[in-house]
Formats: C-alpha cells, structure tokens, sequence
C-alpha cells in the first residue's frame, strides 16, 4: 500500500488534495479494520481538538488543546483498563489515540508559536518548527489519521508532512538544466533518492527482532524475578544478570514495531532527511530509535536520548522547553499519564526522576577523575555501561509488571540493594 501511494499517486503526477484524502481513507479503513467502531474515538478526539483551535483565543489555545487532547485520551485509557479488561494489550484502541495526541498537541504549539513569531523572537528551533495557518480540515485529518502512521506511528511535524504530501520534502543534490542559470521553469531541479535499500534494509531488522523475541519471551520472563523460590534460591547478582537477560528479551518487540512503521513510512517516501557526507540518502527523519545505541548506552540520559525518540522530542517541546518549575520532573509526569493508567507506569517514571538525578550526580562527581586516560577512559565506560543496563532494568520492571503489588513486591525482594545504593548516591 505505502509502496503504491508514492510510486502511482506521486506529487508529481497528482495533486496534494487527491494525496491527503487517499492517505485519510485508508488510515480510516485501517483503524476500522483493526478496532471496529472504537475507532470512532480518534475523530471525536481529533474533533475536538480541532474545535479547540478555532475557537479558542491564541495566547491560550495551545494550553486548552493540550487539557482536553490528554484529558480525552486517559478518560478512554481509564475505561479501557478499569471497565473493560484490566491488562488487555489487544486490540487496544488507545495505542494509536496515543500518538495522536502527540500529533495534536505538537500542531497546537507549532501554530502558537508560528503566531508569536509575529510578535516576538523565539528560538531557532521553535522557529523551524512553527506553523504560520491553520490547516484545514482534511490536512489535519490527514495528520492525524494517515494510513502509514495511524496504526503505530511515529509521530512527526507538520510541516515535515505537509512537505512530503505536497512533494517539497526533498533537498537538492544535483543543480541540474538546460538554461545556463541552473534553473528550469524558475526552479531547481531536486533529485529524489529512492528509500529501496533503507526499507529493505529496517524490514531485515524487523525480521530479526521479531525471531529474536519469539524465542526469548517466554524463556526470560520478568514475572520469574519476583517469584519466591527464584528469591530465596538465587544469589543477588544472578538474580540482576536474570533482570537484564528479561529486559533484554523485551526490547525487540518495541524494534520490531517501531522500525516496521518507520520502513512503512519510508516505502511511502516521507522520511527523507537529506544526506550523509557519502552522498548516500538518510531516512532516519521519524526513526523511532537507533538499537545500537541503546544496547551500548553509557548513561541514562544516552539510552532515553534513543529510545522513543519521536516521543522524547515531544515530551522536550511541549513540557521540559515550556516548564519553569522542576521540568525534569514535569517531563516524567508527563510520561506516566500519556503512557496510561496502571499504577506500574507512575512507579517507573518516578523511579526515573530518581535515576535521571542519580546519573547527573555521578557524571559530575565522578567521571572527572577517570578522564586522566584512556585506560581509565575505557574502564569508566564499561563501568557506566552495566549501571545503565541495570539502571534501565530496574526502572522499567514495574512497566512491565503493571500492578502495585508485583511492582512493590519486585522492590522489596529483587532490588532493595539498587534503591539502597541510589540513595546513597543522591544524598
């Protein structure tokens, strides 16, 4: 499908109008196909919203939109977990809801900021991130509920997909013309880079992650760190070796996903983020999340920066730019409700702030006295490798065990030496 929409309805053979409502039918077609009439819940959210921003005054707008976008999603997220079925993960309806609310809020402070920039300098960024109109109906619908993202994302700009609807999205690599200025028709010429070789290359991932957490999800699961006899019988550093392993096996599920719907986008020509210093093209502009850094993080901080990146850009714009008081904090919060209701999530990300302290106390104290060489050098990062694996592991277990009691049970009988020594390390 993502294949055909940008070989047969290319910006060049057709018009943005025809683009945005085949992307919008589909995307529709897709959530009814996959969440029957609960996908209604992304027009009404979606609606709303819109409503908001034409009616709401601009120096406000922004903050309404946010209220009511967020406060719709956890409303639908309370029913799903509290009425329906506590733990489904099936079929859940609020996953795509999700980064919808992602797509809103982002267009919400991309206007406002566009409209402040008559008024006031703002910064670089929130200068080329800014939107100067207000979309119609069918581009914001098109944003929202587009065929390549509405399923699993990522989130991205609009005006990074206004840019790929209208075929503007890419940069010029060779000036080329008949007429002797190096223009044709006014207009350079834009070479446009064929994804090919990056989608075949992010579905081979997906391939591999998904053999990968087939064969290893139901050998290492998290639940087993927390069971009595795997307590009382294991020694307290096979016991955190079992944790890793556990988390480890977890991750190419969210590599899976995430990289299929970046190739999805990519086979469809949105992506493209001009190129690398070889002239090859980069289609890394939505990518979710770059593996290998994250499996050889060095720090908290290096492993969130990449992981869920289009997320943390969002949390970074939205909350921890625009927070005066404690935005670290803030930005966690944040995190925990957008994430959904369980109480697991709350436990993690307030786990989170402590670590995220944690780890800017020990670079600042600590990692000046291994900078004398190279050896120590090496040795500090190995160091900081196993406390970021075992970090990320301690913190994100009640994320995955979801209820109150197997997440405080987790931390009284699996890792009360971790919270013992973060606190040490804190004060």
């Amino acid at each position: 499908m993502a294949v055909w929409f940008r070989l047969y309805l290319h910006p060049s053979k057709t018009s943005p109008f025809i683009r945005h409502v085949v992307a919008t039918l589909l995307g529709f077609y897709l959530a009814l196909f996959c969440f029957g009439w609960y996908s209604l819940h992304f027009l009404v959210q979606s609606g709303l919203s819109y409503s908001v921003m034409i009616f709401a005054g601009l120096e406000h707008m922004h903050k309404y939109c946010f209220i009511v976008t967020l406060g719709y999603l956890i409303l639908c997220q309370i029913t799903r977990v509290y009425v329906f079925d506590y733990g489904m993960y099936s079929a859940d309806f609020t996953g795509p809801m999700m980064v919808i609310t992602q797509k809103i809020t982002s267009l919400a402070f991309e206007i406002h900021d566009g409209k402040a920039i008559m008024k006031m300098s703002l910064r670089h960024m929130c200068f080329q991130r800014s939107c100067v109109r207000m979309p119609s109906l069918l581009e914001y619908l098109s944003y929202n509920c587009n065929f390549m993202g509405i399923l699993a994302g990522p989130t991205c700009s609009y005006n990074n997909y206004i840019a790929f609807i209208e075929g503007t999205g890419y940069q010029p690599r060779h000036q080329e013309n008949a007429n002797a200025n190096g223009k044709e028709n006014g207009k350079y010429k834009q070479s446009e880079p064929s994804p090919k070789n990056d989608v075949i290359s992010k579905l081979c991932t997906c391939a591999i992650s998904l053999a990968i957490y087939l064969s290893l999800c139901k050998l290492l699961p998290v639940e087993h760190s927390i069971d009595d006899d795997f307590v009382s019988s294991t020694p307290f550093y096979l016991q955190v070796i079992y944790l890793y392993l556990a988390m480890l096996a977890l991750r190419p599920k969210y590599y899976f996903v995430w990289t299929l719907a970046d190739a999805i986008n990519n086979a469809a020509g949105f992506g493209f983020n001009g190129y690398n210093k070889d002239g090859s093209p980069r289609w890394d502009l939505i990518s979710n999340l770059r593996i290998l850094d994250i499996e050889f993080a060095t720090s908290f901080k290096s492993f969130l920066d990449n992981w869920n990146i289009q997320t943390a850009l969002w949390l970074k714009r939205v909350c921890y730019e625009r927070c005066a008081i404690n935005p670290t904090a803030a930005t966690f919060l944040l995190s925990a409700m957008w994430h959904g209701v369980y109480p697991g999530y709350y436990l993690t990300f307030l786990t989170g702030i402590a670590m995220t302290m944690a780890a800017r106390a020990v670079r600042h104290n600590i990692r000046p006295y291994f900078l004398v060489s190279d050896s120590y050098k090496c040795i500090y990062d190995v160091i900081t490798w196993a406390w970021t694996q075992i970090a990320i592991s301690y913190t994100v277990a009640p994320f995955v065990l979801l209820a109150v009691g197997p997440s405080l049970k987790f931390y009284r009988y699996v890792c009360s030496f971790c919270s013992l020594l973060l606190c040490k390390v804190l004060y």
